[in-house]
């Protein structure tokens, strides 16, 4: 294991809610931010909700509704997220979480994100990203294969979101939400 490690920036937080309708009105409404996208993830879990203040953030704040708190080992819905500035940056966290024999790592492609979702030794979600150059609307998942080549990723990755409603450049969407958050000039 390398003694650098790749720099992580707190990116967003995953918060598990009871009543959407009301939480989503609390976030919108009283602190102002704005519905970057709302809709079910996958079996099993409940609406998922995006919200953002930062047209350069697809969101800050992802509630995901459930009747019960998630289990620890539901990353989805509970988990911390650091954004890290590269492709090889993923591949080197990936190697330096399998030398710690950390087991629970799911890559994931999100079209706008490439991720490794992975539990700490206490069972606490953690998620690691780089962003892609694409905006694609949420929530989106399919698998991610970091042994390929970093244009052979983004080049998959283009083929399966471009024909998707909503996507787009990440910089036309961002210069969109500038204009709904009141930003742009």
């Amino acid at each position: 294991m390398s003694s650098s490690s790749p720099f992580l920036r707190l990116s967003h937080v995953t918060l598990a809610v009871r009543d959407m309708d009301r939480m989503v009105a609390f976030y919108t409404e009283v602190l102002g931010f704005q519905v970057s996208d709302r809709g079910e993830p996958v079996p099993g879990a409940g609406e998922m909700t995006f919200i953002t203040q930062d047209p350069s953030e697809h969101h800050q704040m992802v509630l995901v509704q459930t009747a019960d708190p998630p289990p620890r080992e539901f990353m989805l819905a509970d988990h911390l997220a650091f954004r890290t500035g590269s492709l090889d940056d993923l591949r080197a966290i990936g190697e330096r979480l399998a030398t710690a024999e950390v087991d629970s790592v799911i890559p994931i492609s999100h079209g706008n994100a490439w991720s490794l979702y992975f539990t700490d030794p206490e069972g606490n979600g953690v998620e690691c990203f780089v962003d892609t150059p694409f905006h694609v609307s949420q929530p989106y998942g399919d698998a991610l294969d970091l042994s390929t080549s970093d244009a052979e990723i983004e080049e998959e990755t283009r083929g399966k979101v471009e024909a998707l409603p909503g996507t787009q450049s990440f910089s036309t969407w961002s210069e969109a939400m500038a204009t709904r958050l009141g930003m742009s000039s």
